[in-house]
This record gives structure tokens, sequence and C-alpha cells, in this order.
């Protein structure tokens, strides 16, 4: 049988498990949104099966797939050491993100202000002749 990172290592499988995640489908949904043949889904779906990573049931006269969630935390215990280096990015780029909100909402009203009236300038007086 293969391992969890063999099964998800395939795109056509993670885009499967992600329309999975949203609801449970038919094979024939899978086949629309997938644009792939019938016999490949259904391939791709055995392999899902086998990893129990989906879990199907009869509903009338198709089967529906829904996902199994559980199998993905082997994955997730691997990755998690790798999540300070993503937890440190992902901050600074919060903190940017952050500073050029504040930085458009600044200029925004800055905008939305009315002009300034020009400095009144000292008139002149003419000496009398």
């Amino acid at each position: 049988m293969l391992s969890t990172f063999d099964v998800v290592a395939e795109p056509n499988r993670r885009r499967i498990l992600d329309l999975l995640c949203a609801e449970e489908r038919s094979v024939s949904e899978l086949v629309e949104r997938l644009e792939l043949s019938q016999p490949t889904v259904s391939k791709h779906l055995r392999v899902l099966r086998q990893a129990r990573l989906v879990h199907s049931q009869v509903s009338a006269q198709r089967r529906l797939y829904r996902l199994n969630p559980m199998p993905l935390l082997e994955l997730e215990a691997w990755l998690e050491p790798y999540r300070k280096f993503w937890s440190e990015r992902l901050d600074a780029l919060g903190r940017h993100l952050d500073e050029r909100a504040l930085a458009a909402r600044a200029a925004a009203r800055a905008s939305a202000e009315p002009p300034a009236a020009p400095p009144r300038r000292a008139r002149q007086r003419l000496a009398p002749p």
C-alpha cells in the first residue's frame, strides 16, 4: 500500500481532495469539475480509498465520496518542524501588509480632505503719489 505522502504527491489526487474538502461529490461531479475521464477519476478514487483518504457511500444509484482527513495528520506531523519558517515569513508579510494598508488609508484621507486655502498674501499698499 502507498504511503499518504505517495498518494497526495499525485496532482490529480490533490485536486480530488480539494474538491472533497468542500463537500461530498459523486464520480460524475468529479469528472465534470476535473475535466478528466471517468476511468481516470475512478482509478484515483480507488487509490485514495485504499489510503483511507476518502470514504464512499451508495446513495440511490450513485456513489458519493467524502474526505477522511485523519490520514492527513501524518502529513501535518511531518510538516510541524517547518512551520516556524512559514510563521516568521507570514508574520513579516502580515506586518508589511498592515503598514501598506495604514499608508493607503492615510493617503485616502488626505485626498478626501478639501484642499487647504492658499495662504493669504498681504496686499502691498501703494505709496501715495
